[in-house]
């Protein structure tokens, strides 16, 4: 909501106060103002002037000499370009001195030859938007009504002599999407009266029930439908002030009918709409849900398909409006209208919301409607457009308001005690001082001998309906910085991180730390797509959902891995080819067809790398990303939850993978060891549908790493003895896992053993097929003598004898 500090002085005196003052007051009181715009953007010097003549320039054909009168007494030689200009017009004009915005100085100057003591200004030229002014002012210069005062200043003629309050309002506050609920709530932080428009109307003799009759169909979707009629319209442009103002509001100027009725608007925050009286079949309004198939041409020229649901305004032939949304071409009021049927109405917000949100049509009117218009101002707004079209369009405003009422909305009625009030807020006001916080914001109520305020809210503030709510407005307007701060009472709990939620946190700065993305994807998917890999949804039936926003986005995940492939696919096509991601999130699994429990949430970590690992250098060659670098993230998890030794690899060729470069990731628990998710390559058919290169990608059920992950740091004594290298190489089974052979000889050399590695794999035709060599390092030591030779060789040979025997291997000489 733009408001115009000028403007909001007609309904309340706040000339002593500055527009920045303002808005710190209302931001204090809980309705924030973003900016605060001057509406002159360098404008100095510029004044009304009239073209007495305009010549041709006698050296070139697009200028042109004027004289104008600035009122000053002489006229002024200005050579201008435009053309537009003409001989009677009244021009905003740039005297010799004068700034236009960018710092652009008047100077006396030569065109061609023949002196130039000015400039005749267009509307950029006067820093205006000129997309806010009507089609006719947005080419060439700015044409004034013939009826503005020669020589005054353009500051005041264009009204730009102001500033803006752009208000950020919640939805809770929309009474004050008008100028009245601005000025009552600054009446409200002031202490200051409002000022009421003036609604007075001159009727004509004639009846308007004689012209209109209304009725409503719909009666839980209308709750009040009323209507004017105004006979001997001239439709023409508005006058300049009324312009003014709407362009301050951020609204483009359309015709004096049209005008009228967005002025209104802002002004109650009550929309209305004008219909051309002639094209309203049988002089006949029904207020009704749209039948099957039937559309309406909207005023932007859209041809629109109603549902029944929707609400509309009709005739007795056809739907002329959506109701709350816009009007119809086929009611449109035109430069050849002379009658019109003026309407003010209450219609249901959530109807209005569905409608506008379904036809991708938002409106000033709908964005008012869906917040739910002030009840008592149906009729005051009419009152009031009606009384500005007898000014601005002489309009005749013919005997009596024609309207149906399905539903009478009373002024709510709350209750709130005293002591609540100083309790809730930890002050200790006195009766008084909530008395007059309640006058203040034109709440009137009485308080019994319990200390209970009863309290009558006005329609105005309709989101007014519980005690609680009566006491955040004494809150706000005895001053949040007024209220005492207080001690917390009673025991308390500091608050931290479950262990999930700081498992989580740490993960992610772990491998942001080692130079993964985190990314966010949708918790929502396609149908096909929950089908890509069956080994981590373990036969979950996707969810659906009740209104999805497309078919791809139908049902609940329940794996995060075709999220990311999807991400990785819109990055290759945008020439983002090299890809390291990582996603905590959630999927959502259940066995039900027919949903009737929740489903299960479960966290998940996946990971996904494409392109390059190592970029090329001068000194070295580009590195790609291998299933290695895929695993060495999994082991970052597992280290980071000091459970590497309860983890390990197996191979394996769930679908959806490749099945030669895939291991499933086992955790040892109580019941054994444990299948918590998979590492490896995406499937060759799958890359290749997919257009990406070898991708890696990895998922892991996180529940069971939350319950064993260990965070407890063992502190060891550095060695004081050396210790003895022994290195092995077998040759075994291409099938047999380095794994495997690993853990076989940890088990053999018990402790003595401090580490064992692989350091070497060949296979070749000297092996065998089927064959292949694996080299392992061993280090010996014990931690309070120096090992012999004898004890590490027996220890040794019983390592070699245990594996030969375990995996038929033959010691490689």
């Amino acid at each position: 909501m733009n408001v115009s500090y000028r403007w909001l002085n007609e309904y309340i005196e706040v000339s002593d106060l500055t527009a920045r003052e303002i808005a710190e007051q209302m931001t204090r009181g809980g309705i924030e103002i973003d900016v605060v715009e001057s509406l002159n953007k360098g404008v100095t010097g510029v004044v009304v002037g009239y073209v007495v003549s305009k010549e041709k320039h006698p050296d070139a054909d697009k200028l042109n000499v004027c004289q104008v009168d600035v009122g000053t007494g002489e006229n002024l030689q200005i050579v201008c370009g435009a053309r537009n200009v003409d001989a009677g017009q009244k021009v905003p004009v740039a005297v010799v001195g004068a700034k236009l915005p960018g710092d652009f100085k008047i100077k006396r100057a030569k065109l061609r030859g023949v002196e130039s003591q000015g400039m005749i200004c267009s509307a950029k030229e006067l820093g205006l938007n000129d997309k806010l002014l009507p089609k006719d002012q947005q080419e060439g210069i700015l044409v004034l009504p013939a009826e503005t005062p020669i020589g005054q200043s353009i500051g005041i003629t264009l009204g730009i002599d102001d500033e803006v309050l752009e208000l950020d309002l919640t939805p809770n506050r929309s009474d004050c999407l008008s100028m009245l609920g601005v000025a009552y709530e600054i009446a409200a932080l002031t202490g200051r009266e409002v000022k009421l428009p003036n609604t007075s109307v001159m009727h004509s003799a004639d009846q308007a029930s004689d012209h209109i009759s209304v009725s409503i169909e719909a009666t839980e979707l209308c709750s009040h439908y009323s209507a004017r009629y105004i006979r001997g319209v001239k439709v023409a442009p508005s006058p300049q002030w009324l312009q003014n103002r709407l362009i301050a509001a951020g609204v483009r100027p359309i015709n004096n009918v049209v005008d009228v009725t967005n002025y209104v608007m802002l002004e109650y925050g009550q929309p209305l709409h004008a219909f051309d009286a002639a094209k309203v079949a049988g002089g006949r309004i029904v207020v009704r849900q749209a039948k099957p198939g039937e559309t309406l041409t909207t005023l932007d020229d859209q041809e629109r398909k109603l549902e029944p649901q929707m609400l509309v305004i009709a005739d007795a032939e056809k739907a002329i409006a959506l109701a709350g949304v816009m009007g119809g071409a086929n009611s449109e009021v035109t430069a050849d209208t002379t009658d019109i049927l003026l309407e003010s109405a209450r219609f249901d917000g959530s109807t209005v919301r569905k409608t506008s949100r379904q036809l991708g049509l938002r409106s000033e009117s709908s964005a008012r409607f869906e917040k739910e218009v002030d009840p008592g101002r149906v009729i005051a707004a009419l009152n009031r457009a009606a009384s500005l079209l007898e000014q601005c369009a002489e309009g005749h405003v013919t005997e009596g308001i024609v309207e149906a009422i399905t539903k009478n909305i009373e002024p709510s009625v709350v209750q709130v005690a005293l002591n609540k009030i100083n309790q809730y807020l930890g002050t200790s006001l006195s009766k008084l001082e909530v008395e007059a916080i309640f006058l203040r914001l034109g709440f009137e109520g009485s308080l019994d001998e319990n200390g209970v305020f009863t309290i009558t809210v006005p329609t105005r503030r309709g989101e007014i309906t519980r005690d609680v709510d009566l006491i955040e407005e004494v809150a706000r307007l005895y001053g949040y910085d007024n209220i005492p701060t207080t001690s917390i009472e009673g025991s308390t709990t500091p608050g931290a991180l479950t262990k999930p939620q700081a498992i989580r946190r740490d993960l992610r700065k772990r491998l942001t730390d080692s130079g993964l993305n985190e990314v966010i994807s949708y918790s929502f998917t396609g149908p096909e797509r929950t089908k890509l890999f069956p080994a981590l949804t373990n036969g979950a039936v996707p969810v659906r959902l009740a209104m999805p926003m497309s078919e791809d986005r139908s049902v609940l995940r329940t794996s995060l891995l075709p999220q990311l492939l999807e991400m990785a696919v819109y990055n290759r096509n945008r020439k983002n080819e090299n890809i390291a991601v990582f996603e905590l999130g959630s999927v959502f699994h259940t066995e039900e067809e027919v949903l009737t429990h929740l489903p299960q949430e479960k966290h998940r970590f996946a990971l996904l790398l494409t392109g390059n690992a190592v970029q090329a250098q001068w000194n070295r060659k580009a590195e790609a990303y291998n299933f290695y670098h895929a695993k060495g993230v999994v082991e970052t998890i597992v280290n980071t939850l000091g459970i590497s030794g309860s983890v390990r690899f197996e191979a394996a060729q769930p679908e959806g993978f490749h099945p030669g470069r895939t291991a499933a990731v086992l955790l040892h628990t109580e019941a054994g060891w444990t299948t918590i998710g998979y590492v490896g390559q995406l499937h060759p058919a799958l890359q290749q549908q997919s257009d990406l290169p070898d991708t890696y990608v990895a998922e892991l059920d996180l529940a069971p790493l939350y319950e064993y992950a260990d965070f407890a740091i063992e502190y060891k004594t550095l060695p004081r003895y050396p210790a003895m290298e022994r290195d092995i190489a077998v040759v075994v089974d291409t099938a047999v896992q380095a794994g495997r052979l690993l853990e076989t000889a940890s088990e053999t050399a018990g402790e003595l053993l401090e580490s064992v590695r692989i350091f070497d794999v060949y296979a070749g035709e000297k092996l065998g097929a089927g064959k292949k060599s694996v080299a392992l390092a061993l280090v010996y030591r014990h931690a309070e003598r120096t090992l012999t030779d004898e004890e590490v060789t027996e220890l040794h040979s019983a390592v070699v004898t245990k594996i030969e025997q375990t995996f038929g291997a033959e010691l490689r000489k």
